[in-house]
């Protein structure tokens, strides 16, 4: 205990004193004829409490924004986060406090009830402030992130988003970060953006039935849309220790079997793994059973008229077409041209072809109209955005690493971004200043528009966690194939994409499209 050299007369003359100690600034109150000790700042944004106005039941508002707490618990009665308390003795008259600190663990438990708060209500600047108090506790801030991906698992009602995979690129960022403020600011991404995918959400448990692993038996229960015995699989695996790695050619299988939600379920496969990875095996069972929820629930587009023609094609693949491969001969082709066109190189090396279809898809990216963005009267289908362009490219970047590990699932990959290349042909236009996008030096290019990301100021996750992933993709890609001839066009691409401004509310459209889908429901 410490002395404060004060006595409950001096507290009596104007009912607080401010005692400032080692650092802290302790407010002493008499509040009821009790002595009450609390931290000065107020949790919310640090202002004096000092200066705030007691009133009955021991309470205490801070003036700046009316929040109130409860001198002897702490807790905030209007508010969020809870005051610190101090334990408080008098002896022989005069007032000791206790200011060591608690255990390390409890200030973790203190922490992470409050990021759970926090991420509820989708509070930025309180998830901010609990991660801070938990790095000051000596632990990592992986730590929160590990915490709030199983807390929010049974919110997710088709399992895994771009809040899961887009984490593990947000950590790679937080790596690279010069200063403890940059790699919380990286940190806090993956936390916002769960929040946000999860608010007002709630009651979609897992089943918890367990099954010894079985790769097959998982891919077709998948393919059944068989949550349960899908995930049973995954748990039998996870029990037995099986790491992730030796899991994941089956999860690429069922990612690959179909055109599955416009590519987000072969992302989702590779980003899983990169994020256990960087979180450890803790977060293993979280991200694996939402991304078997995902894959069960994804849309298997291929069975939709605009892209029926996949099936067919995967069917005739038989590796013997012997057309060259470069990227000028599928730009400008239609869906069932360009699976046509891939069929008629298909002896060609997986990497011929994968070079050739993903120049292509960057020729496309680069030639992007936004008057498509930007149009108020068009038809539901054709509201297309840069991020339909994007995802040529991260869905190509994971398709080639589990291809990489699953040599057979080439031709599912390929002519999947066939897919890509000719459902955006009409989206395009030739009227683009191409050299006015090109980035004269690569590396530092991507280093920039890194640099950016720290403080982007976009509002929607979803938005800026795009800008990341595209980033990660085109670095990774131009990593393994520095001379790769689609190299230049996609780093123009790129450029282009990340620096046209996007539009972002589309309000006049939302109400054209209500009214033309009400006038013929009939």
């Amino acid at each position: 205990m410490t002395p404060t050299g004060l006595t409950r007369a001096d507290l009596k003359e104007k009912g607080r004193r401010l005692l400032k100690k080692d650092g802290k600034q302790i407010l002493l109150i008499l509040s009821e004829e009790r002595v009450y000790a609390i931290a000065n700042r107020c949790p919310h944004e640090g202002y004096p409490l000092s200066e705030g106005t007691e009133g009955p039941g021991a309470v205490l508002t801070c003036n700046w924004h009316n929040w109130k707490f409860d001198l002897a618990s702490g807790e905030a009665l209007i508010g969020r986060d809870p005051v610190r308390t101090y334990k408080v003795e008098e002896r022989s008259g005069e007032i000791y406090v206790d200011l060591s600190d608690p255990p390390p663990g409890r200030l973790c438990a203190r922490a992470l009830k409050g990021l759970d708060a926090a991420v509820a209500d989708n509070d930025m600047a309180r998830m901010a402030r609990e991660v801070a108090r938990l790095e000051r506790a000596g632990f990592s801030a992986k730590t929160a992130l590990v915490h709030a991906i199983a807390e929010r698992n049974d919110h997710l009602e088709n399992g895994m988003t771009h809040a899961h995979a887009a984490a593990a690129d947000w950590l790679a960022l937080a790596a690279r970060a010069s200063n403890d403020e940059l790699r919380l600011a990286a940190m806090l991404e993956p936390l916002g953006h769960l929040a946000w995918d999860t608010q007002g959400a709630d009651g979609f448990p897992y089943a918890d039935g367990t099954a010894a692993w079985n790769a097959r038996a998982f891919v077709e229960a998948v393919e059944a849309e068989n949550e349960a015995a899908a995930t049973a699989h995954v748990r039998g695996a996870l029990e037995k220790r099986i790491p992730y790695a030796k899991m994941r050619p089956a999860f690429a299988e069922a990612a690959l079997a179909h055109y599955a939600d416009f590519g987000h379920c072969a992302i989702y496969v590779l980003k899983a793994g990169q994020l256990i990875e960087r979180l450890g095996d803790d977060v293993a069972l979280p991200v694996l059973l939402a991304l078997t929820r995902m894959l069960v629930r994804a849309t298997r587009e291929e069975r939709i008229p605009e892209f029926r023609g996949y099936s067919d094609a995967f069917k005739r693949w038989n590796g013997h077409g012997v057309a060259t491969a470069e990227a000028d001969g599928f730009v400008g082709l239609s869906i069932d041209a360009v699976l046509e066109r891939t069929l008629s190189s298909s002896s060609r090396s997986p990497r011929e072809l994968y070079d050739a279809l993903l120049g292509a898809a960057a020729w496309n990216l680069l030639h992007f109209d936004l008057a498509v963005e930007r149009a108020t009267g068009n038809a539901i289908a054709d509201n297309v955005s840069w991020l339909d362009f994007t995802h040529a490219l991260t869905f190509a970047n994971a398709s080639r690493h589990l291809c990489e590990e699953r040599g057979d699932l080439w031709p599912n990959a390929l002519l999947q971004l066939a897919l890509f290349v000719g459902r955006n042909k009409k989206y395009v236009t030739e009227q683009i200043d191409i050299d006015a996008w090109r980035a004269r030096d690569r590396e530092t290019f991507i280093a920039e528009e890194m640099a950016t990301l720290y403080d982007h100021g976009i509002p929607e996750p979803i938005v800026a966690c795009h800008r990341l992933k595209v980033l990660f993709a085109l670095e990774d890609e131009l990593t393994t194939a520095p001379e790769a001839p689609w190299a230049d066009t996609m780093c123009a691409a790129v450029n282009r994409y990340l620096n046209t401004p996007m539009k972002r509310h589309h309000g006049l459209r939302i109400a054209s499209q209500a009214r033309d889908f009400v006038a013929k429901e009939g």
